[in-house]
């Protein structure tokens, strides 16, 4: 096995395990790096508040940082929460002449709305800090503390970035999220480059402590791997909007992001591909079920815990299809990424309705449509025709686009079964359903089915 790079965070404990060296740790290793750390100061806190702070010798913090370097490979370096200017005295020469990059997050306020930084910290972070890190990652209230400007708009986030710059960091990233905005817009500046916006989808969680740490962290383990400064951010973010995805209340007050989403999700993926495999074997085995299907194909989309994208969800690699004689073929075997109007109109419908896990397509023959209103299964129908210009018909955005625009305008979308397609030029009539998960799926797909096949309009 290849060697681990060493990635250190000089940063403060929190007993609530949601934020600094705690975080840092968490994700430093599931980002592949090993963990080394310099504790500056003991916390004593929970999701709520910040009981009190105890902080070791200066001395004592300085000789954990110099046994670290004597002996350990260090390969990126972040510090969080200094705590005070004696501490950073002392850690600020042992950090000179160093040959890893060093990641600055210069935390002041926890997310509780506890003061981590003391006052006379602030100008020795200003003065023997700033100058010796490759990148400083500020939110947007440190930075108006740093820089004594109001941020109102993105003009002040650029004068700010020139104050910041001239204090000695090579780079800076100007985080967004305390923006009132629905996108979350982190800009990364140097000195010789235009300004480079990073952008991601704003999270509607509470559990947000510890994002600066998380982010920080991860942007140091990417630059320890060898990534440039701008991948680095990227890969951090992705990690981070994830976790926060992931997120879990652990107590009474704001959680933190959740460290090990990328694991949860991974672990999950052999599960998810014998759902889907277990759906094809039900709908194949049932009676009937050529009703539903017709001779176009037609797919099931199963999703990972936090799906993002399609490929976060799984279905068959060629679908499902109904032959001249009457029989339903699943052909090909569960893979990511293959199912595209399927798992878009799913990925649609987890904006609004978080717990849906899958979903199938079915024929939208006008028979299916009044069985499904005799049974009482809710299908609103959008409307292709109101769609805007930047909507493509292919690859899947039509479908995103219809799911979501019915049920973000629909009074209560949690009753809602599914979507319908009416079609049109290259596309048939197509009914999505979801459920929450494959067993009530295939149980929906019998009752339809049962019904049909004895629906008294027959006889």
């Amino acid at each position: 096995m290849n060697r681990l790079p060493c990635v250190l965070t000089i940063a403060g404990s929190d007993s609530g395990g949601g934020a600094g060296i705690q975080a840092d740790l968490k994700t430093i290793s599931m980002l592949c790096g090993y963990g080394a750390s310099v504790i500056t100061a003991l916390t004593a806190q929970n999701t709520h508040a910040v009981g009190d702070i105890s902080a070791p010798s200066p001395d004592f913090v300085a000789l954990q940082l110099s046994m670290v370097l004597e002996d350990i490979q260090v390969d990126a370096a972040k510090t969080g929460m200094l705590f005070s200017a004696p501490i950073i005295k002392a850690i600020a020469p042992l950090l000179t002449g160093r040959t890893f990059p060093l990641v600055v997050d210069p935390v002041c306020v926890s997310t509780s709305g506890a003061k981590l930084l003391e006052d006379d910290a602030v100008s020795a972070m200003v003065e023997l800090v700033f100058p010796l890190a490759d990148m400083i990652t500020p939110n947007l209230p440190e930075t108006a503390l740093f820089t004594g400007i109001s941020i109102e708009s993105r003009e002040d986030i650029f004068k700010a970035a020139d104050i910041l710059l001239a204090m000695g960091p090579k780079s800076v990233l100007i985080k967004g999220g305390h923006a009132d905005s629905l996108a979350v817009t982190d800009w990364f500046f140097t000195a010789d480059s235009e300004p480079v916006p990073l952008m991601q989808a704003r999270v509607d969680t509470e559990c947000t402590h510890g994002t600066g740490c998380t982010l920080s962290a991860a942007i140091a383990t990417g630059l320890a791997h060898g990534l440039d400064p701008v991948a680095a951010i990227a890969q951090a973010q992705k990690y981070l909007n994830l976790a926060l995805r992931a997120g879990t209340r652990i107590g009474a007050g704001g959680g933190p992001p959740n460290h090990l989403a990328p694991w949860l999700q991974e672990r999950s993926r052999q599960n998810v591909m014998a759902q889907v495999d277990t759906f094809a074997r039900k709908i194949v085995a049932m009676d009937g079920a050529q009703q539903l299907f017709s001779r176009s194909v037609s797919n099931v989309a199963v999703a990972l815990p936090f799906a993002e994208n399609r490929d976060d969800v799984c279905g068959l690699s060629g679908g499902f299809f109904s032959s001249v004689r009457g029989v339903v073929s699943a052909v090909g075997y569960p893979e990511f990424g293959v199912s595209v109007r399927t798992a878009s109109v799913l990925l649609a419908a987890r904006r609004v309705r978080a717990q849906t896990g899958c979903a199938v397509a079915l024929n939208g023959q006008p028979k299916l449509v009044a069985a499904l209103d005799d049974i009482g299964v809710e299908i609103e129908w959008f409307e292709p025709a109101r769609k805007p210009e930047y909507v493509n018909v292919e690859n899947g955005q039509l479908e995103e686009w219809g799911a979501f625009e019915v049920l973000k305008e629909y009074d209560g979308p949690e009753t809602v079964d599914g979507v319908g397609d009416p079609g049109g030029e290259g596309r048939v009539p197509t009914i999505y359903l979801w459920a929450v998960n494959v067993d009530d799926l295939v149980t929906l797909v019998r009752k339809i089915v049962e019904f049909m096949a004895f629906d008294p309009k027959d006889s």
